[in-house]
């Protein structure tokens, strides 16, 4: 049965960026402070596709888990956007809550000689990984105390999505040069969102207090795959998916 209810979620600042859309309504925008609040406003038989890695190997191989891998050369100059996600007992080396810049270091520091140590090449964490480890435990969690959760939040990637709705062609442009916005990257992104039912309005508003342009607009490709998802055309990578230690799927689902 098709979901009544499709949602697209990314991580940002505040939380959670989320991108909903109702059978037969427009879709709408909304800043979460956590994973579980964003699950807590949706029916039953909601589907939600999350810019997120769900799924932890216990030893990473060169490349990352199997879906990067798969989906690497298929984006191009794009490529990049795809972290090599670590192990589980990296993802868990330092769980702390963050008070000092140096503390910060020194948990990546810490996750690091863990990810070296469950990797074959030996392999550390990049800074831009190490970034998203919080969120990632948080969706982990819910998942491992929530199992029903897994047959309904989804793994996606923005830029897999936007080159599968681009017809399998990578898009050109960066999102983002040396952190800042690319307004032409975002232009390109935009444009074959509208080709695919968005409105211009909905895209050019200022993104929710807390979120970024480009969490927004990666919310909005997410909302495209967790349709695709509830109606059976999206693909897993890899097919079949594979799945971690405790039974959570793993694929990127676009």
């Amino acid at each position: 049965m098709i979901s009544t209810v499709v949602v697209g979620a990314d991580g940002c600042k505040a939380g959670w960026i989320a991108v909903r859309r109702d059978l037969d309504a427009a879709p709408s925008v909304r800043v979460f402070p956590s994973f579980a609040a964003l699950l807590d406003t949706l029916p039953a038989d909601a589907t939600v596709a999350v810019d997120m890695p769900i799924g932890l190997p216990a030893v990473s191989q060169r490349g990352g888990r199997g879906p990067e891998t798969l989906v690497r050369p298929m984006l191009g100059a794009r490529q990049s956007s795809v972290f090599s996600i670590p192990s589980r007992a990296a993802l868990y080396a330092d769980i702390s809550d963050f008070t000092t810049v140096e503390a910060w270091y020194e948990a990546h520091r810490r996750a690091s000689e863990v990810a070296k140590a469950t990797s074959d090449p030996p392999r550390g964490v990049s800074i831009q990984a190490f970034g998203i480890f919080a969120k990632i435990r948080e969706i982990d969690a819910l998942l491992i105390a929530r199992p029903q959760l897994r047959r309904r939040v989804f793994e996606s990637h923005p830029e897999v999505a936007f080159c599968r709705l681009n017809g399998e062609k990578p898009m050109t442009l960066p999102k983002k040069i040396k952190g800042a916005v690319n307004p032409a990257g975002m232009e390109e992104r935009k444009a074959l969102l509208c080709r695919h039912g968005y409105t211009r309005a909905f895209l050019d508003q200022p993104p929710p207090r807390g979120a970024a342009a480009d969490d927004f607009l990666d919310a909005a490709v997410m909302m495209l795959m967790a349709g695709r998802i509830a109606g059976g055309e999206a693909k897993p990578f890899p097919d079949p998916p594979l799945a971690d230690r405790l039974g959570i799927p793993l694929a990127i689902w676009a």
